[in-house]
């Protein structure tokens, strides 16, 4: 089949048949379709959409077009989670060993941070030692073993997915509901899992702004999961404010070990977790009543499990086996830490989340571009919640820097992303649930 004509076909508003999106993916992993008729596919299909069908086809094909994992002799199911994207967002650090304490077996195939979100890959990359891309082989092994593991993509997961995501990521083509359906289920499906649960975030800070386009994405995947034989749930979950009062790498890994242990949770956080845990556990059929299955989840939390099944997986992935006990020595530090004092007395209004993203990002710990180096020990701690009171001069947060200048701009960053007053209308964290 000719690449032109089936981009032709799609640009005029056309159907695509399996064997003509077929066609088009072979040509994106085999390099005999061009970057510039890639970008004319993605463009026509941003303008013109795709039905469920030819999005599942397109899901299915991307899946096919490398490895796929086969867990059946595990003897319990697995399960995943997939964020959309944050800022604070460590849920997955947590989520993956409390699930496991519970029986499920979670490969979870994680992404870097680009733009203002962070990503789990590059905070998992601030444990030293820590292999975050495994042979197949290891993976398997800690999988079975511990019961999860959380990596990143391997070069024959996915690879069509791999290119077409960089050619989209440069052209303006990245806001495709279709497209990012495929891209994030296709990964998924490569995964082996046999549910899955998608965290889906709306607010000021997420990828999705408004409740409506986030509403739209969640029912476009749990769709397409079901098509494509994944069982699938979809959360609406709030960023209107960071999730965790930590952002950024080597900060958010010490936030997610004070939340397993109990030395710290944040509510919101707490809340998020649970919510997304039990979802799993409903969804893999370890339990039948999502009360129950929240209550199972927080009680992995609460006993300490959790906190075994995380210290395993890390050990087992070429990491420090005392990293619980020694969180201080082991973990990058920034050179200093500066308070931001909040420029009045009241109430946290609002925020502005993206903001806060960014000025992680000026510190060093975000990416402008794929190709740039994140360094691990830079970021924000104490972050206040919408809702909290605070005194003139008192801090809103804490900045890790490596140098004065980085924090002088992040400091000017987050005093701009907070807004203060005496009335707030905090954010609810979980919203809507999305059965398919």
């Amino acid at each position: 089949m000719l690449i032109a004509e089936i981009i032709r076909q799609k640009r005029d508003g056309a159907e695509l048949s399996p064997q003509e999106i077929m066609a088009v993916v072979d040509g994106i992993s085999h390099n005999s379709a061009s970057e510039g008729q890639v970008a004319a596919f993605a463009m026509a299909v941003f303008f013109q959409g795709m039905s469920r069908a030819e999005a599942t086809n397109l899901t299915c094909a991307m899946r096919d077009s490398g490895d796929v994992f086969d867990w059946s002799d595990l003897p319990g199911p697995v399960v995943d989670k997939h964020s959309t994207g944050g800022v604070g967002d460590n849920v997955s650090l947590m989520l993956a060993p409390i699930v496991a304490a519970c029986g499920g077996y979670v490969p979870m195939i994680s992404g870097r941070g680009l733009g203002h979100t962070g990503g789990t890959l590059d905070k998992m990359e601030s444990i030293p030692g820590y292999t975050v891309t495994p042979n197949n082989d290891l993976f398997a092994k800690v999988v079975a073993d511990v019961g999860c593991a959380v990596i990143g993509q391997t070069a024959n997961l996915a690879p069509a997915d791999k290119r077409f995501y960089g050619i989209r990521d440069v052209t303006a083509t990245v806001e495709s509901i279709p497209l990012i359906t495929a891209s994030i289920l296709s990964k998924k499906l490569s995964a082996g899992l046999q549910s899955l649960v998608m965290d889906v975030k709306f607010g000021n800070g997420a990828f999705m702004g408004s409740f409506d386009d986030a509403e739209k994405l969640a029912r476009s995947i749990t769709g397409v999961a079901q098509a494509a034989g994944l069982p699938c749930h979809a959360l609406l979950t709030d960023m209107n404010q960071p999730l965790a009062s930590a952002a950024g790498n080597a900060v958010e890994v010490r936030n997610a070990v004070e939340f397993l242990t109990g030395a710290h949770r944040d509510p919101r956080l707490e809340e998020v977790t649970v919510a997304l845990c039990g979802e799993m556990l409903l969804t893999a059929g370890l339990q039948t009543d999502r009360t129950k299955a929240c209550a199972a989840a927080q009680t992995a939390l609460d006993s300490g499990a959790a906190t075994e099944k995380f210290a395993q997986m890390v050990t087992a992935l070429g990491g420090p086996s005392d990293l619980i006990e020694r969180l201080d020595q082991i973990l990058p530090k920034a050179k200093q830490m500066v308070a931001v004092p909040a420029p009045e007395t009241g109430k946290v209004s609002a925020i502005s989340t993206r903001d806060i993203g960014l000025a992680v990002v000026e510190l060093g710990g975000g990416r402008r571009r794929a190709e740039d180096i994140v360094n691990p020990s830079v970021g924000l701690t104490g972050l206040l919640d919408v809702g909290m009171s605070v005194t003139k001069g008192d801090p809103i947060a804490m900045i890790h820097a490596d140098d004065d200048a980085s924090a002088e701009i992040a400091k000017a960053q987050v005093l701009a992303a907070y807004q203060f007053g005496n009335v707030t209308t905090p954010g609810v964290p979980v919203r809507l649930i999305i059965d398919a």
